[in-house]
């Protein structure tokens, strides 16, 4: 048996936000949200598409989108990778899907709260080590409440969750080893089985439930995901290998300059300037050549003939 990656948008978005998910993404939120309480009785699952209000204006795709019993807005974001300015995104969409909520001539008061629910598989808040965070506004001195708290942040940082199969405990622990964890499963876990609304998302997430359209959807996705990861990866070890011959070169610069001062005198500083132009192979060489040097004529000519060429 294999399941679909929840960590996929495309697998994420059927599991929580299809015609089948309502009890799941009950059990969830109440989960993550509330503490395990049941405050959410019932909710619909919207059209997660925030279309701009102003010609021009930045269209946004959520994940998931729901109004619940009360009237309070969740959207719902699963983001693999830590990309440039994510948190003012995660600040945009909430703001915006409370904007959103009016239309020309509505007044305030018919707004309803927003809570933005995001989901990353990277450390958000480096330093703090609880999974799970809430944001809402409050006095800076005091820590009050605003008034109309009507926006609420909350992130789960996955790679903090760090509970194996036989330790979970709670219902909000199961959730999130499921999203964690059901990508790498080829069965679904006897503790798992126990709560109805797992049990469900197991069945959506069979990859044998999957229409063969919607396979090739997700493997085109994971494929993205994948690629976009590697990039990543290629451009990280890329910067510390410039930045390892960065330093090697700087080093070698500075030690021949301190070897050639000994042996010639004070270095023009048009020659030193030359100096660091050469590449780390060259300042090897210099270094030999350096030993054959009698004065600071021997070491111009031996630049003219090894300087990088305009």
């Amino acid at each position: 048996m294999r399941f679909i990656n929840p960590k996929i948008d495309f697998a994420f978005k059927k599991i929580f936000g299809s015609s089948q998910s309502t009890e799941i993404l009950i059990s969830f939120l109440n989960a993550i949200l509330y503490e395990e309480e049941s405050i959410i009785k019932s909710l619909e699952i919207l059209d997660p598409y925030l279309g701009p209000q102003v010609a021009g204006a930045k269209n946004s795709y959520l994940d998931v989108k729901a109004l619940l019993n009360d009237g309070t807005f969740v959207i719902i974001e699963m983001q693999v990778l830590k990309v440039q300015a994510f948190g003012k995104r995660v600040l945009y969409n909430a703001a915006k899907t409370y904007a959103l909520q009016l239309t020309r001539g509505e007044l305030y008061k018919q707004l309803r709260p927003v809570i933005a629910l995001t989901i990353t598989d990277f450390e958000m808040f480096r330093g703090e080590q609880d999974v799970i965070s809430h944001f809402v506004f409050k006095e800076r001195n005091r820590l009050s409440d605003y008034l109309q708290n009507d926006i609420e942040l909350v992130f789960v940082e996955l790679p903090k969750f760090k509970k194996e199969l036989d330790r979970l405990e709670t219902l909000t622990d199961k959730w999130i080893y499921f999203i964690k964890t059901t990508g790498t499963l080829d069965e679904v876990p006897q503790t798992m089985v126990t709560v109805p609304e797992i049990q469900k998302a197991f069945e959506i997430a069979n990859q044998v439930s999957l229409t063969q359209e919607e396979f090739n959807i997700l493997q085109q996705q994971e494929f993205f995901a994948q690629d976009q990861e590697g990039s990543v990866a290629l451009g990280r070890e890329e910067g510390r290998e410039e930045g390892r011959q960065e330093g090697r070169q700087e080093g070698q610069v500075g030690l021949i300059m301190r070897l050639l001062s000994r042996r010639l005198g004070q270095i023009n500083p048009d020659i030193e300037n030359r100096i660091q132009q050469l590449s780390i192979d060259k300042l090897e060489n210099i270094a030999e050549a350096m030993l054959d040097f009698s004065n600071a004529e021997d070491l111009t000519a031996w630049l003219e003939a090894n300087s990088p060429k305009d």
